[in-house]
């Protein structure tokens, strides 16, 4: 669950706070959009000082949970370089209501307690986009 201070929560614990990339388009309302087709989660993790490992291990737990979930196509964690603290997960879902019922389950909110207090999230719904002579969409 979503609670005050952009904190994800499992009931009274805040592990991970949320934040917004475009302010104009919050996470949580691009969870309710209704456009169809398939659609991507880039979320930029910032990990703290000596916690990347317990970040990627929590990553980890729930995507396996997320990968069980109907709708789930595929997902890959990038890792920044050179002493980055930054973790970057892509992945693509058959649709946003897919995405967003396996965000709100039960099971998954639960894993969230495994992300270190002080852990980032910065999470945002994208499509493909065509752009004439580079890419389709």
């Amino acid at each position: 669950m979503i609670g005050t201070g952009g904190h994800l929560i499992d009931e009274e614990n805040a592990m991970i706070a949320l934040n917004e990339i475009d302010p104009d388009a919050p996470f949580l309302s691009q969870l309710s959009d209704q456009g169809e087709g398939p659609v991507t989660i880039i979320n930029t993790f910032v990990a703290r000082e000596g916690q990347l490992e317990e970040v990627i291990e929590a990553w980890r737990q729930d995507s396996v949970v997320m990968k069980a979930q109907p709708g789930f196509v595929s997902a890959q964690l990038y890792q920044g370089i050179a002493g980055s603290h930054v973790l970057i997960n892509v992945a693509v879902w058959e649709s946003t209501q897919e995405l967003a019922a396996a965000f709100g389950s039960p099971e998954f909110q639960r894993l969230l307690a495994l992300y270190p207090d002080g852990s980032k999230s910065y999470p945002h719904l994208v499509r493909r986009a065509a752009v004439t002579g580079v890419c389709v969409a």
